[in-house]
């Protein structure tokens, strides 16, 4: 689906994500305006310069005036305040969506704030890279990835019948004219999904990557040097931008700590394989842990062509 969808979209926040959707929007002409807004001067004037919007504004109200779509594209952290500042200029029947990586806590800091005749639809379109910034957005970054949707209202059993609701008709097919797969869930199980598949892969990579830098016995010119391919994906991962991964984890802490004991819990029982040298519970987990792989790759996630930290080339992670 191509050709304006909505009159006006403003998107507050020109991150990477922010950035990336006025890119797609623009290369899917599906809009007839695109305004953008973003808390920092210094990001505004990039913006600017960069032409992504054709109009970027010094507040979020005036980009929000007259838009048929919103999008908050800022850290999560800031959704509540944005929403109750935007709350007296959204326009009847707009659709006001978000791209946050949790669900729950958008729900519940965002929800309060709009205004009857307005459509609050959550989304979050898992695709993204360790760039950040207006210079990090491009148009192909949700081509091939999943936008989960989570209508409020709705539980795991019902997700699906909202989805014929009209305004989340409409959003659906803005996020597949995006380039992206789309499909629904409640936010409460979005979130213990997302809290495995990547906020806790993410922790994981923050910390071993301090743990690397804290070694006493091993310089950081020797990590930096001796780094092998696995030690150079936890860094990219842990390059993402800090105040995004923050507001992640202090929103989805719940689930995030659930995880995290389970993971803790796996963990034990690999350290005591190893201090007993029980091979064949070693082999049976690397081989299960190789066949998920294979599924990412056949699903089309990702791709098996070796690359080893040698290309530039933007990697899908969120």
């Amino acid at each position: 689906m191509s050709g304006v969808m909505f009159e006006r979209i403003a998107i507050l926040g020109l991150g990477l994500l922010g950035s990336s959707l006025a890119h797609a929007v623009r290369r899917g002409g599906l809009a007839g305006t695109v305004a953008g807004f973003a808390r920092s001067p210094e990001t505004r004037a990039r913006a600017a310069e960069l032409g992504f919007c054709d109009q970027v504004c010094e507040t979020a109200e005036d980009a929000v005036k007259g838009a048929d779509l919103v999008v908050l594209a800022a850290p999560v952290g800031a959704f509540g305040a944005l929403a109750q500042a935007i709350a007296p200029v959204l326009a009847p029947g707009a659709i006001v969506t978000d791209v946050g990586s949790v669900k729950t806590a958008v729900v519940r800091d965002v929800s309060p704030h709009i205004p009857d005749g307005v459509h609050f639809v959550p989304g979050h379109p898992i695709a993204g890279t360790e760039q950040s910034g207006p210079d990090s957005g491009f148009a192909e970054l949700f081509d091939g990835r999943w936008c989960i949707l989570t209508p409020i209202g709705a539980s795991e059993d019902d997700a699906t019948h909202l989805a014929e609701r009209d305004e989340v008709e409409k959003l659906a097919a803005f996020w597949r004219a995006c380039g992206s797969d789309v499909d629904f869930m409640d936010p409460h199980h979005h979130d213990l999904v997302l809290a495995i598949t990547s906020h806790l892969p993410h922790l994981i990579a923050y910390n071993i990557v301090g743990t690397a830098a804290d070694l006493e016995t091993v310089t950081q010119s020797d990590v930096i040097k001796y780094s092998a391919g696995g030690f150079r994906d936890f860094t990219r991962i842990a390059a993402s931008d800090p105040t995004m991964w923050r507001d992640i984890f202090l929103n989805n802490r719940e689930a995030v700590l659930e995880m995290l004991g389970r993971f803790a819990e796996d963990l034990s029982a690999l350290q005591r394989a190893i201090r007993w040298g029980d091979g064949d519970a070693l082999f049976t987990l690397f081989s299960r842990t190789r066949d998920i792989r294979r599924g990412i790759i056949d699903a089309g996630q990702d791709s098996a062509v070796p690359d080893f930290g040698r290309h530039a080339k933007p990697s899908q992670d969120d």
